[in-house]
């Protein structure tokens, strides 16, 4: 190259040299992209630090809502397990509760666990629920049976425990009027003593409890036998007697079982025995008190 070669050449390096100086001058740093981008420093710097708030922002959602999906799971294991446990619970009771008709259990056999879920069921209308669905079924069973001419045709009705409580008492009147106006005779069994008939006849009548044909009490012979050999017995010697026994209607198994039980049996619900009982035997006890 001539030495005039070399002049041009070193004055345009020199001119593009100072060009870009006086640019950086005028106008600041620049970055710049291929796709002829421009942005200055301070302007990338807010870019990048919106995306770090933005990352960092997403990372604290991200974690919140696994806290919260955590906490919700534990709620909702937490919830399962009561229901569990709240169902195993009323499955031993009811299970209890058979076993313990079928063998006589006592009162004070009974765990507080079991009392306090037959007073729940009281409570939320469990035991009125299930009272009307038997008694509309024996509505249903003698509309489609009339008693005969003769009037021997006799339906047993276990008084014990299913005229003391507040819930069940109108309930079991409704049905025991409907049966008495279609010309049932109506017998009335009970576990107590001959001594408590007056007592006893005083409160049928005190709720309503009226035009029955007898009512049969325990004399201290049958005070010494367990129950159901009671009822059987008392069965057997209403049929020597010329009675058909249509059904019998009880809340307790013992006045259910043996001979001479008729066509139907119909077995009511009974949360409370225990607590039906010493109910009745306190009214008993202050009726007798009364009258003395």
């Amino acid at each position: 190259m001539s030495a005039y070669g070399h002049q041009m050449e070193r004055e345009f390096s020199a001119q593009s040299l100072l060009s870009r100086g006086n640019t950086g001058t005028e106008m600041g740093s620049r970055y710049v992209s291929e796709s002829g981008f421009y942005m200055t420093s301070f302007a990338a710097t807010i870019f990048i630090a919106s995306l770090v708030t933005i990352g960092v922002l997403l990372v604290t959602s991200v974690v919140s809502l696994a806290v919260m999906l955590q906490s919700c799971e534990n709620k909702s294991k937490g919830v399962v397990a009561t229901i569990d446990k709240a169902n195993d619970n009323h499955h031993y009771c009811e299970i209890l509760a058979l076993h313990g008709e079928l063998n006589g259990l006592k009162p004070d056999n009974v765990p507080p666990l079991c009392r306090n879920l037959a007073v729940q069921y009281i409570e939320t209308g469990g035991y009125r629920r299930d009272l009307d669905f038997v008694m509309g079924m024996i509505e249903n069973f003698f509309d489609t049976v009339s008693p005969s001419k003769n009037q021997t045709d006799a339906v047993l009705i276990d008084i014990d425990n299913i005229l003391v409580s507040d819930p069940s008492v109108q309930r079991i009147l409704e049905s025991y009027t409907k049966l008495h106006s279609k010309g049932w005779l109506l017998i009335l069994l009970s576990r107590k003593h001959e001594k408590q008939r007056h007592v006893t006849i005083k409160h049928l009548n005190s709720i309503g409890f009226n035009g029955w044909s007898s009512l049969i009490m325990r004399s201290d012979l049958d005070m010494e036998m367990e129950t159901r050999e009671y009822f059987c017995r008392r069965r057997t010697e209403m049929k020597e007697q010329g009675n058909e026994i249509m059904s019998v209607i009880s809340s307790q198994m013992d006045a259910l079982m043996g001979l001479s039980l008729g066509i139907r049996l119909f077995k009511l619900p009974n949360p409370l025995y225990y607590n039906f009982e010493n109910n009745y035997e306190s009214r008993i006890h202050g009726l007798v008190q009364s009258e003395n």
